[in-house]
């Protein structure tokens, strides 16, 4: 059997790295929702200079009914 001794300093490197490595992992995730985000924003507008119905717009995009007017 292999006994180790607890080192206090070095766990607590250990979990500010993995801390650190799951606030980029979420921050990623949340650059690339609002990017998406935008994104739809943007073909929205365009459609809506188009002459496109609200209906079609929500379909084709995604956003809510509530987004999707806000840009009109």
């Amino acid at each position: 059997m292999l006994f180790t001794e607890f080192n206090l300093s070095d766990a607590k490197r250990i979990w500010r790295e993995e801390g650190v490595e799951e606030g980029i992992e979420k921050g990623i995730e949340k650059g690339m929702e609002k990017g998406e985000t935008l994104k739809a924003f943007a073909i929205a507008k365009n459609l809506f200079a188009m002459n496109i119905s609200l209906e079609q717009v929500i379909a084709a995009t995604g956003l809510t009914r509530e987004e999707a007017e806000g840009l009109r």
